[in-house]
């Protein structure tokens, strides 16, 4: 073994030089961060670290709160399929197309509630691409604005609950979910008011950017009143998941089991229901949770394996002992997440650093459930960051290369990316913002 020759320091630099050489090669991340973990640990461990790596994949496959994670997803496609975004779109645009930039707020405000019904960022920007980036283009908005403010909003899944993001963070942390989604809310609601003010300055100051509807094509009152129907499955399936378990009533894992099932509802209710949306749904539910869940084994036993070589200790004893005040480790462990997030997803990043950072930042007196929030914010910073945010390339997918450039999707996320960055100072800033709610509820 090399374990005896080299120092943790060069074990480090190894290791993940060598995950990154696999990820520029294109092989699959999670075959990345196990085959790395595998490797290394034989290397510089010994055999025994087969029994620590299935070990490790085996206690992953019993957390019975990533039960949670495809009923989530399978809620998010069934949304799809019934049209609810059709229909929370147009009853949010009938209310606010007086306003300038009143598409792109719409946009916003509908990914808000998408968001707050599947917890995926990609659900917001699929439903919200194909059916606002069209109105808006045929209303003569700015195609940048519209793309990103399409992005930005898709990106609030991350961090309004339910999130499955938090779901993975709390099997880390020890953070019960229910504080984590609490905890999540009033960022996200922070978020989504500052992107809509963005749009709606922006607008007024240029209104060939994201023109009003004009008042002969605006609905009467009655009309107004009349799309309010639109929002009763969306908000009852919020108060049907988030309130059961808030209120105690329900598990997270029971609470997921209700929207899957009010999903199910609602698609009957819009007619919409029959085998083939139910094998659509079952199918890409399954495609997702495959891909996820092999990157949270291999990821979980790629931090295994750097800890059990006394990497977590090395990165501690690093960071604790440095003479600076908590917040500078704090925002040094930020960047670095912001740093991953523009070359992987958001719970590879957790699952390699979390079981590292999180001990460090208890350790430093700072709460859990504030770093949770917080990781969340950054990861949302990643999901629109070049070169490989994953918003980028789901809206490449439902736009035309010809006519719109990969420049021109870089291009409309910048003034988003700052907004993100300015939400997360805040919230450091104020921890209030993120703890305050589930201190309330949860005491």
């Amino acid at each position: 073994m090399f374990s005896d020759l080299v120092g943790i320091e060069t074990v480090t630099t190894m290791l993940f030089l060598c995950m990154l050489v696999l990820m520029v090669l294109g092989l699959p991340l999670a075959f990345c961060l196990g085959g790395t973990a595998v490797v290394f640990g034989f290397l510089f461990w010994g055999p025994q670290s087969a029994y620590v790596i299935m070990l490790k994949a085996g206690n992953t496959m019993n957390e019975t709160v990533l039960v949670a994670v495809p009923l989530f997803v399978f809620m998010g496609y069934m949304l799809e399929r019934a049209g609810i975004a059709d229909q929370l779109f147009g009853s949010i645009r009938t209310w606010l197309g007086g306003t300038p930039g009143s598409l792109a707020s719409t946009t916003i405000l509908g990914c808000t509630v998408v968001a707050a019904m599947s917890g995926i960022s990609t659900t917001g920007v699929l439903m919200m691409g194909i059916i606002a980036l069209p109105a808006m283009i045929s209303r003569g908005y700015d195609g940048r604005l519209a793309m990103g403010s399409i992005m930005a909003g898709g990106a609030l899944g991350a961090l309004i609950p339910p999130s499955i993001t938090f779901i993975v963070y709390s099997t880390i942390s020890d953070v019960s979910i229910g504080r984590l989604f609490l905890g999540g809310l009033l960022p996200g609601l922070l978020l989504s008011s500052l992107f809509i003010g963005y749009i709606t300055i922006t607008c007024m100051l240029k209104p060939a950017r994201g023109p009003a509807i004009p008042k002969e094509d605006r609905p009467p009152l009655s009309e107004k009143l009349r799309s309010l129907k639109d929002l009763v499955l969306p908000i009852v399936l919020i108060v049907g998941v988030l309130g059961s378990m808030f209120v105690g009533i329900a598990t997270p894992t029971e609470a997921a089991a209700v929207g899957a099932f009010g999903a199910i509802v609602s698609a009957l209710v819009a007619r919409r229901l029959n085998w083939s949306t139910l094998s659509y749904c079952s199918l890409n539910t399954f495609g997702t949770i495959a891909m996820v869940m092999w990157i949270v084994f291999s990821a979980n036993v790629f931090a295994s394996v750097y800890q059990g070589l006394g990497a977590a200790h090395f990165i501690q004893s690093l960071m604790t002992d440095w003479n600076v005040h908590p917040i500078v480790v704090i925002i040094l462990i930020q960047i670095i997440w912001i740093l991953l997030g523009a070359l992987m997803d958001s719970l590879s990043i957790l699952m390699i650093t979390g079981p590292i950072f999180v001990p460090v930042a208890v350790a430093l007196g700072y709460d859990p459930l504030l770093l949770g929030v917080l990781f969340v914010l950054t990861s949302e910073i990643g999901y629109l960051s070049p070169p490989f945010g994953v918003n980028l390339f789901v809206m490449r997918s439902i736009t035309s290369s010809d006519e719109v450039p990969m420049t021109d999707i870089y291009a409309s996320v910048i003034p988003f990316i700052i907004l993100q960055i300015i939400g997360l100072i805040l919230v450091m800033s104020f921890p209030m913002i993120a703890t305050w709610l589930p201190d309330l509820v949860f005491g």
